[in-house]
Formats: structure tokens, C-alpha cells, sequence
């Protein structure tokens, strides 16, 4: 059952007014000189692939092993929210989001093409293999690029920002994971600082995913009007306009129609296409090749997440695995945000259960059938898919496709299926760059979505005119790695959170479970014999508490009228006093040899000796 969650609308940050006008100048740098740009580009990217490299393979590494201790150990029972917090959506829905978000661009375009690539254009260890030894290779490395590490990336962002967001109401921005370690500083120029740099990463991972969009539209365009639509430049820039447009209409809906409603059609064409791929392609051969390659990810894992080759040029890691590896850190902060919203009241267990499992199994899935059946068709001798996998990676897909039954009609869904993507995926990163530059707020303004879309698609377009699929992947990689940093520092600063929230959630259980085994051991007995107890105490007790209360009240009415007692007596005391001794003087006065009366002394009052000993 979903939960109706209400969330706050805030002004643009100093952020925004920031980090926007830096993008719009990125745009027109390269609209005016798209050869300064590709040129200062590649040296900003061999400048990164030399020296942090090792970094990256490194740190994604780190992020798999982090995200899995979370899920195994203790810390898996916390919740992404408060306690008695439940998920906001269906888990159906839930994975549709995901999927749709913008990673499904990224299974669409290279499904078919990565396996075949790294077939035709191996790894250096694979180089003089044979064809089948390269076609596993091919496979398990699609496989390596989409599985666990792309969504161990998003995990660890999703889970922190989520974390801090519906846990300790915090805003939902990158610098709130850090306040363990800042503290009031990321309020300050540090945190903005932090803010900036992700914003910054995120809009050029997505005009990546963008440009890949609108490369493969165009593609597929071309490819079923046999050329009719031309597969160049122009219809690139037409594409990413006509699907800003469309994407805005989606915006105005928000979260919850927008964005929900085309993800479930979605997921539910993308899942049409892979079951027919399946079944109509080489059934036998996509199954059997399922288990080789999740044996061979499984045996090989550790040695591919940590090869650099430093023997050799690197030059394949870079152009491939480093690539992707920033890709996905540059979206991180999308994703992160984007996931962490639609997270809401999940465990963290069940969390990467859904984020980090399920979707590495879906690309174990994906990246066998489409690509298995590509590189099927490649060992039997179609020569022309290897071509456009080398030449036009954008149209191997639907090249593919063409050669199984009714592959004009799955081309046709295909098409659909990447225009669908590409506007949730715009409207997706509209909303996560509108909330961070929005003071986190997870129900930006319309007109701040509508910006960053339209900065978004300008960026696409100047990266693929000024160097086209090269310049997509150089921006990528340049731009994810102050963000890459960033990432590192958070996985202490979630380690300190969850420390100390684990311990006050264990006492809670203990107590929790100390009531519920009493409730086991006693049942209704404690009730009964409670209830016959009663009866015989309640007697005893009132007569206890009788007595007391009367000593109580004896000692206090006592000491008052001792008072009142003593004050009456003594008067009366003075009285018969004074009359005694007068008695008694007047009685020896009358006796022979004593003065006379006119000479008696005068008897004190005792009442005025008293007063003065009270004095």
C-alpha cells in the first residue's frame, strides 16, 4: 500500500545560480568552438586515465564490498526513514523507477553491442584467443560493465542520501551525508562547494545518457526507413528537441504520474523484448551461455575489477571499462537522489536487495540474449552486424533485431522503448538537479526542471558535435572524478551515521523482545493470578495504607492542637497561679510582726517574666 508523502517546495539555492550559468557557458564554448573544446577535452582525459586510472578501478572495487557488509551484517536492519516507516511504492513499480531512470538507456544502446565489440575488439589478454574463447570474454565483460559495480555506485549514494534525508531530516542534497564529519560546515561554502561539484558531474553524465538516446533514435530511425531519415548530426539535434519538449510535459506531472506511469510501461516493454528475443533467438545457446557467464563473472570478478594492465598501454581500459566506471560515478548523484526518493521506508537490506541484486541479474539476463544473439550471428558468418558494431555501434541493435521473425514490429517497440527512456530519463534528471539546486527540496519548482532540461539537452549537443561518442565518454570521464573523491569520504561518513543509530535501534529491540517473551512465558496467566491476588491483598494493603495514613494525620491534627491546647491552659495556669500566690502573701501578711499592707511588696506576673524569657 503506498503512503502519501507530502514534500516541501524551496526557491533555487546559491547553488543553482552557480553551477547553471557554469554549464550554459560549457554549452556555448562548445557552439562556438567545438574544436577547442574536443581538443582541450582529450588532454584533460589522457591527463586523468594516466594518473587516476588506478583510482577508479580501485574505488569502485571498494564501493561492492561496502554495499554488500551493509546488507549482510547488522546494519541491514536499519530503515530509510523512521521506524514504523513502510515503502512508498510497489516493489513491481519500484524496479520499474529504477530501471527507467536512465540506466535502461544504458542496456538498450550497448545490449548488443558491448559483447560483440569486445569480440571483434578484445582484451589484451583475449587478443590472439580463439573466436569462442573471445566470444565469452565478449560476454562476461558486457556483463562486468552493467552488474554489480554500476549499481554499487548508485547504491552507496541512494542509501546515504536516503539515509540522512528520512532518518535525520536532513535536505536532499550531497553535503547533508557529510555533516557526521563537517558538521555546521555543510551549511556553509564547503557544502555549496560539495553541492556544485555533484551538479556539475550529474548534468554531464546525463547529457551523456542524452546523447547515447538520441545517437541510437536517430540510428534506428534511419535503419527502418532504410536511410530515408539520415543517421547524422542534425537529426540528432531534432531528436533531443523533440524529446526535451515531450520530456516537459512529464515534468508538469511530477513524481508520481509522470514518471511512475511511463516507467511501468517500460519495464513492461523492455520485458516484451527480452522474451522475445529469448524465445526467438537461440534459445539454447542464450540459456546455456546464462550459466557460463555468471560462473565465469562470478570466478573472474575480482581479477577484472582490479586489472589495470600496467604492463601494456591501458588504452582498452580507458576507452571501456574506466569509462563506464565514470559514467556511472557521474550519474551518481542522479541516481542516488532519484532512488533515494523512491526508497523511501525500505530497509537497507532489502534496499540493495532490490538496487544492487536484482538489477545485476537483470543485466546477466540482458547482456547474454541480446548480445548472445549478436555474437551467434557474427560466428555464423553475418558479417554485416560486426560492421556496424565497429562503425555504427548505434544501429547494431536493430540490425540484430532485423534478422529474427517480426524484426521490423520489435524494432518498431525497440525505438519506442529508448524514446520512453529518454524522456524519463530527462524528466528524472530534471527533478534530481532541480531538488539539489533547490535546497534539497524533493518537490522543485516546475521552471528550475525546465532549465536544467533544456541545459541538459544543450550539453548533449555540443558534445556530439564537437566529438560525437568520444566526446560523450571524455566528458564522463573528466567530470566524474572530483565527485569519485567525494564518494570515498562518504562511505566513513555512512559508517558513522549507521554506528551510531545501530546502537540505539538494538536497545530498542531488547526491549521490545524482554516484553515479548513475557508475554510467551506468563500468556494470561500473569492476568489471572493477577486478578485473584487482588482480592486477597487489596485487604492487607488498605489497612496498611489505612494506619499510615491515620498515623499521618494524628501526628499532624496533634502538633495543631497542642497549640491552640497549650495557649488556653497557659492563660488559665497564670490565672490561678497568680491568685494562689496572692492568697498566700495576704495570708502572711496578716499574721502578727509583718508589714503592713501599705508596705507589701508588689508580686510580679509571671505572664511578663515568661514573655521576656521568649524574647
Amino acid at each position: 500500500m503506498k503512503n502519501n508523502y507530502e514534500y516541501q517546495t524551496k526557491k533555487p539555492s546559491i547553488v543553482f545560480y552557480i553551477s547553471a550559468p557554469l554549464v550554459a557557458l560549457f554549452v556555448l564554448w562548445g557552439a562556438i568552438g567545438p574544436q577547442s573544446l574536443e581538443r582541450v577535452s582529450n588532454s584533460a582525459l589522457a591527463a586523468t586515465l594516466d594518473n587516476f586510472g588506478w583510482f577508479y578501478m580501485l574505488a569502485t572495487a571498494l564501493f561492492i564490498v561496502f554495499v554488500l557488509f551493509l546488507a549482510v551484517s547488522p546494519f541491514g536492519r536499519l530503515r530509510l526513514g523512521k521506524p514504523d516507516e513502510r515503502p512508498e511504492y510497489k516493489f513491481y513499480t519500484w524496479l520499474g523507477m529504477l530501471f527507467s531512470a536512465g540506466i535502461g538507456v544504458g542496456f538498450v544502446f550497448w545490449g548488443v553491442a558491448e559483447p560483440a565489440l569486445y569480440y571483434l575488439d578484445p582484451h589484451p589478454d583475449y587478443a590472439n584467443a580463439s573466436d569462442e574463447v573471445r566470444a565469452a570474454a565478449g560476454l562476461r565483460y558486457g556483463v562486468f560493465h552493467w552488474a554489480l559495480h554500476p549499481w554499487a555506485i548508485f547504491s552507496l549514494v541512494a542509501l546515504t542520501l536516503a539515509y540522512v534525508q528520512f532518518r535525520k531530516d536532513q535536505p536532499a542534497l550531497i553535503s547533508s551525508a557529510f555533516q557526521p564529519i563537517l558538521g555546521d560546515r555543510t551549511k556553509g561554502p564547503l557544502g555549496k562547494g560539495i553541492d556544485v561539484l555533484a551538479v556539475l558531474a550529474t548534468s554531464t553524465g546525463v547529457a551523456t545518457t542524452f546523447g547515447l538516446s538520441a545517437l541510437q533514435i536517430t540510428g534506428g530511425l534511419s535503419h527502418l526507413t532504410t536511410g530515408a531519415i539520415p543517421n547524422n548530426a542534425v537529426t540528432n539535434m531534432v531528436v533531443i528537441a523533440i524529446v526535451t519538449v515531450l520530456f516537459i510535459f512529464s515534468a508538469a506531472t511530477g513524481v508520481n504520474k509522470g514518471i511512475k506511469i511511463l516507467s511501468t510501461i517500460n519495464l513492461t516493454i523492455a520485458a516484451l523484448l527480452l522474451i522475445f528475443v529469448i524465445i526467438f533467438g537461440p534459445s539454447l545457446f542464450i540459456a546455456q551461455n546464462i550459466v557460463s557467464v555468471i560462473g565465469g563473472y562470478l570466478g573472474n570478478v575480482v581479477q577484472m575489477s582490479l586489472d589495470l594492465n600496467p604492463f601494456g598501454d591501458g588504452a582498452w581500459l580507458g576507452t571501456y571499462t574506466i569509462f563506464f566506471w565514470a559514467w556511472h560515478i557521474s550519474w551518481a548523484p542522479f541516481m542516488g537522489i532519484f532512488i533515494a526518493r523512491i526508497s523511501r521506508g525500505r530497509t537497507i537490506r532489502e534496499f540493495v536487495a532490490g538496487v544492487l541484486i536484482v538489477p545485476s541479474l537483470l543485466a546477466v539476463l540482458w547482456f547474454t540474449a541480446f548480445g548472445g544473439t549478436a555474437l551467434d550471428l557474427i560466428l555464423g558468418g553475418n558479417e554485416q552486424i560486426g560492421t556496424l558494431v565497429l562503425e555504427n555501434v548505434e544501429v547494431a541493435l536493430f540490425a540484430t533485431l532485423s534478422e529474427l521473425p517480426l524484426g521490423i514490429i520489435m524494432s518498431i517497440l525497440a525505438v519506442t522503448l529508448i524514446i520512453i527512456f529518454f524522456i524519463t530519463s530527462a524528466d528524472s534528471a530534471s527533478y534530481v538537479l532541480a531538488a539539489l539546486t533547490s535546497d534539497g527540496s524533493l518537490d522543485p519548482k516546475l521552471s528550475v526542471k525546465v532549465i536544467w532540461g533544456f541545459l541538459i539537452a544543450g550539453t548533449a549537443s555540443v558534445l556530439l558535435v564537437s566529438g560525437g561518442l568520444n566526446g560523450l565518454q571524455t566528458a564522463s570521464i573528466v567530470a566524474a572524478l572530483p565527485f569519485a573523491i567525494i564518494m570515498v569520504v562518504m562511505v566513513f561518513s555512512l559508517l558513522i551515521m549507521m554506528g551510531r543509530d545501530l546502537k540505539v535501534e538494538q536497545k530498542r529491540t531488547t526491549r521490545k523482545q524482554t516484553k515479548r517473551v513475557k508475554e510467551e512465558v506468563y500468556g494470561g496467566m500473569y492476568d489471572n493470578m493477577k486478578e485473584r491476588v487482588y482480592d486477597d491483598v487489596k485487604e492487607e494493603v488498605y489497612e496498611d495504607i489505612k494506619e499510615e495514613v491515620y498515623e499521618q494525620v494524628k501526628e499532624e491534627v496533634y502538633d495543631d492542637l497542642k497549640e491552640e491546647v497549650y495557649e488556653e491552659f497557659k492563660e488559665k495556669v497564670y490565672e490561678d497561679l497568680r491568685d494562689d500566690l496572692e492568697e498566700q502573701l495576704n495570708g502572711e501578711l496578716d499574721t502578727p510582726g509583718t508589714p503592713d499592707k501599705a508596705e507589701k511588696r508588689d508580686v510580679p506576673d509571671l505572664r511578663d517574666d515568661d514573655k521576656d524569657r521568649k524574647k
